[in-house]
């Protein structure tokens, strides 16, 4: 279980395991919020003499009252980690990879892209080929495509700010190609009636 240790300074410490009590049966939240109310209900510093440690219990108290019930979460729900740190971490180091690769500052790229090299976390290229080869082709085409697709606005603002002349001109013929379309359609429909 937890224990509660307070110094003659008024410091309190709290230590404890992970998610699993000494005798080896998993934590509850229903366990860990007693215990947790227990443990501020039993420290109770002088406001004369402990002002910093008053303060600290305090703003505690608000916080636990605020979120508490929010944090227990993981210990129902099993396989739930307790905080998302291994999750950041693996964000952190696909932000720092793009970031080499490109040279620049910008990750924009990973919305894009990072749902992809999310998926395929490998040691060794033969572990990553044989992870890309469990994906079947036609669905790999059809994720291409989406990719594709989302691409487009990216492309086409990047074209008009770099060069916009073509990038109107561009505009303006697939303007012109979509007339010319709606046009014959409109004169085959005229034709057939």
């Amino acid at each position: 279980m937890r224990k509660t240790i307070q110094t003659l300074s008024g410091a309190v410490f709290i230590a404890g395991k992970g998610k699993e009590c000494a005798n080896s049966s998993p934590l509850t939240s229903f366990q860990v919020r007693r215990e947790m109310e227990e443990l501020l209900q039993q420290f109770m510093p002088d406001h004369q003499q402990n002002p910093a440690q008053f303060t600290l219990k305090k703003k505690l108290q608000k916080l636990w009252d605020k979120y508490g019930t929010n944090l227990l979460y993981c210990y129902d729900i099993p396989g739930l980690p307790a905080d998302n740190l291994n999750i950041e971490s693996l964000f952190s180091n696909l932000r720092r990879h793009q970031r080499r690769i490109s040279g620049r500052k910008s990750t924009v790229e990973l919305r894009d892209f990072g749902q992809y090299q999310v998926l395929f976390v490998a040691e060794t290229e033969k572990q990553l080929l044989e992870q890309i080869q469990q994906v079947p082709i036609t669905e790999y085409k059809t994720q291409r495509r989406k990719l594709a697709l989302a691409e487009v606005p990216r492309q086409r603002k990047h074209r008009l700010h770099h060069d916009p002349i073509t990038a109107i001109q561009g505009l303006v013929n697939q303007h012109t190609e979509i007339l010319s379309v709606l046009e014959s359609q409109a004169l085959k429909y005229q034709l057939d009636s």
